[in-house]
């Protein structure tokens, strides 16, 4: 039996290696991008203030509307 592998075989080795190493560092780069939006994203919402809070601007109002009557 022959030890020695084939040239071509080498290059296939090599090229399916580098291969999965690209696709590897393409998928980690999207995640690290990925997670640090989101993380950007919730210190947004920690440092803006909440202003979906309806205030009352009139006081005399108690929730009674007055009726027109010109």
């Amino acid at each position: 039996m022959r030890r020695e592998k084939s040239p071509g075989l080498k290059i296939l080795w090599l090229w399916t290696i580098g291969t999965a190493g690209i696709l590897v560092t393409s998928v980690m780069r999207t995640r690290m991008r990925d997670l640090e939006q989101r993380l950007s994203r919730a210190e947004e919402q920690e440092t803006t203030p909440n202003d979906s809070i309806i205030t009352d601007v009139v006081p005399e109002s108690e929730g009674f509307l007055e009726e027109d009557r010109s």
